[in-house]
């Protein structure tokens, strides 16, 4: 997820096939527009493909377009903006102002007053769900900020970072907290090898484009160094061997804020590393390497927030470099957040699990097309063929991560969802869910499940491994306590000081 003021702005189109709602009637009136209407819809086409495909009025209110998008938008084309919304053309201005004004008249015209939300297909069960609650020790002298939880199964160990203190902190079995390593910047993602650990350093936790993220490496003997450097924000590494020289090799999501990229960084044979763009544009959010296409090469498959939100694959071309083709895409108030590749309907082929619910740009309302998705694989990209068909969906605000695992140990895969834009005010329970799949009936077949765990903490971070050793799946979540509220006229009542919570399965 970006936090965009912490953790992790511009518009792309509305996809039919994927949009909650979208249907034969929104074409037609479409295609039924005359007059200025038509032409604001034809200028908002060609001036917003310049970085996207435009957006239906339909997906946000009057207010919100008037008083925070547009805004936005018009500052992209060179337009002077005063006083929240008056606008003035000038030299550097890519449009006119009389076609702007067309384009706020078919925007003020055509969205509603206030987007309907939508109900949940099931409603979730308030239970543990054959969960059980461990808490560590808080310090009640500073507010929780945790920016990383990861539970490392080997050592029966959880590791957290946080903003107000970025050091990496262990705690044992038993939930006792020791310091581990010294870090320079917040840490939010980290991955475990037999003899080191490979963290990913945000370095400005703020939306500024400060290339003070790097990747950091850090082994058993107390030998730290820095693997790469210079990157904007990045939140998420994955490691392979990409050129199959025996070296291990990253990919790393520089997420940024207006600047940002997917980048390899390649071991090279003295040990050093060399950092390459894949796809440098803002918004690389996730990123998963597997042999997609099946012909013995590690592939990557990413995906973007921002203009170009959506789900890519990129091929190893087998000579250092890769080709990319578009597989999802996502309007950009979905605020795309995360991805896992399961085979959820047991047919044999992975398929996309996805959330959106990133809240904190210019249009911060609660948004009925957040939450979680299922694309089902319908393709075979040995045989050149991607498809994948939108086959289930559950309505979450502000949804931002999903973690896809056999929780329950009987052969199918359930879900866990936390959502750090929840609706607090009037469903808190909704900042995790966890989804139990019933495999006796046909898919898609989820129960619900709403732990009451709300007033523990505000959700940012989750992990999902074998704790306690017991042979199942344990959860652990992080509480980022502070951070602004989308919501009018409440106040946080959770716990500000607890810094994660332990879900241990029983």
């Amino acid at each position: 997820m970006r936090l965009r003021l912490l953790l992790f702005p511009c518009l792309t189109f509305f996809f039919c096939g994927i949009l909650v709602g979208c249907d034969s009637k929104s074409e037609k009136g479409a295609r039924e527009l005359t007059g200025e209407m038509l032409e604001g819809k034809k200028l908002a086409e060609k001036y917003c493909s310049s970085c996207h495909l435009p957006v239906e009025p339909e997906l946000l209110d009057k207010d919100t377009w008037k008083n925070q998008v547009l805004p936005a938008m018009a500052k992209q084309l060179g337009l002077e903006v005063w006083q929240g919304n008056k606008y003035f053309q000038n030299e550097k201005s890519t449009i006119s102002h009389s076609d702007w004004l067309k384009i706020i008249a078919f925007y003020d015209s055509l969205a509603p007053v206030s987007v309907s939300q939508v109900k949940p297909p099931v409603a979730a069960i308030s239970d543990w769900a054959g969960f059980t609650l461990k808490i560590p020790n808080s310090d009640t002298s500073k507010l929780a900020t945790t920016t990383l939880v990861a539970i490392n199964k080997s050592e029966h160990a959880i590791y957290t970072s946080s903003a107000e203190n970025p050091d990496l902190i262990r705690w044992d079995k038993n939930l006792k907290s020791s310091f581990s390593t010294k870090l320079s910047s917040p840490a939010v993602d980290i991955s475990f090898a037999e003899n080191n650990k490979v963290l990913t350093l945000i370095g400005e936790m703020k939306a500024y484009d400060s290339p003070s993220g790097a990747l950091f490496q850090t082994d058993s003997n107390g030998g730290d160094e820095i693997i790469s450097s210079g990157f904007i924000r990045p939140i998420s590494t994955t490691s392979t061997d990409f050129n199959k020289d025996g070296l291990a090799d990253y990919v790393v999501c520089g997420f940024g804020h207006n600047k940002g990229g997917l980048y390899l960084v390649k071991q090279l044979s003295d040990k050093t590393f060399e950092k390459i763009p894949i796809r440098e544009v803002a918004g690389a959010t996730q990123a998963i390497t597997r042999d997609f296409n099946e012909d013995g090469w590690p592939d990557i498959m990413a995906l973007f927030a921002h203009a170009g939100e959506g789900i890519w694959i990129f091929l190893n071309d087998k000579k250092g470099g890769f080709s990319s083709e578009n597989i999802l895409r996502f309007p950009p108030v979905y605020g795309s957040s995360s991805f896992q590749l399961a085979d959820i309907n047991k047919d044999g082929k992975q398929d996309i699990i996805y959330t959106a619910g990133d809240n904190s740009d210019y249009s911060r309302i609660l948004k009925p097309y957040h939450g979680l998705y299922i694309f089902l694989n319908r393709g075979d990209l040995k045989g050149g063929k991607l498809n994948f068909e939108q086959a289930y969906f559950y309505p979450i605000h502000g949804a931002t991560k999903v973690i896809a695992k056999d929780f329950d140990q009987d052969g199918d895969i359930d879900l866990a969802t936390i959502a750090f834009f929840a609706d607090f005010q009037h469903n808190p329970s909704g900042s995790f869910l966890y989804f139990e799949q019933n495999n006796k009936i046909k898919f898609p077949n989820f129960i619900p499940h709403a732990l009451p765990i709300s007033n523990s903490g505000r959700w940012i971070c989750m992990d999902a491994e074998d704790f306690d050793g017991d042979g199942d799946t344990d959860i652990v979540l992080g509480n980022y306590s502070k951070g602004f509220l989308n919501q009018d006229n409440f106040k946080p009542n959770w716990n500000l000081y607890l810094p994660f919570v332990l879900l241990v399965k029983e």
